[in-house]
């Protein structure tokens, strides 16, 4: 199983996962707290290790911008967490050659064409779980999200999912925390249960 850090803000962060090695790291683009500039996720990509695929976090982005971030190399991936539609996946596609990932929540599963799903709360970044077992089965492999963090981490590895993706659980008061960061990853590469 994989396991994705998401929300690197700081150059500790990039610190910390150089270290650590988590499978891939998250800059988000997106109106949060933890959004970056385009110039500051240059700065932290240069830092990264060149091994760690960076994925690009999007709500409605302007696809534009999107492509600028793909051939400057600022990111591997692409995240789409909006209201983005077949037209609009297909449009990027046509611009750019890096995975998509598009995230979603139970209530508003469908299939795409993308490579990846993200199944993540109803309120996308809120820190908040929800019930596992009402997945629905899908046709590609996906990310698990929302809420996870140390005290949940064994159940959320019985699921049937490629990675599980962390942002506020692995934080302490708001910034990313390196021994959450270390265990998460160690646990997940282990495969603890």
């Amino acid at each position: 199983m994989k396991v994705k850090i998401c929300g690197l803000s700081r150059e500790e962060d990039i610190d910390y996962v150089n270290e650590i090695k988590p499978d891939y790291i998250g800059f988000v683009f997106a109106k949060s707290r933890r959004q970056v500039t385009l110039e500051k996720a240059q700065l932290l990509r240069k830092k990264l290790d060149k091994d760690i695929p960076s994925v690009g976090v999007f709500v409605n982005e302007d696809i534009d911008f999107i492509v600028e971030l793909v051939n400057l190399n600022i990111i591997d991936y692409v995240q789409l967490h909006g209201q983005e539609d077949d037209a609009y996946i297909q449009s990027l596609k046509d611009k750019i050659n890096v995975p998509l990932i598009k995230a979603m929540n139970i209530a508003n599963y469908r299939q795409c064409d993308v490579d990846y799903y993200l199944m993540d709360s109803p309120v996308a970044g809120s820190g908040k779980t929800f019930d596992w077992k009402l997945l629905p089965k899908m046709d590609k492999p996906y990310f698990l999200a929302g809420g996870i963090n140390l005290d949940n981490l064994d159940e959320a590895l019985k699921q049937d999912c490629f990675g599980i993706d962390l942002s506020s659980g692995v934080e302490t008061k708001g910034v990313k925390d390196k021994e959450k960061i270390k265990e998460v990853v160690r646990r997940v590469h282990n495969g603890c249960r």
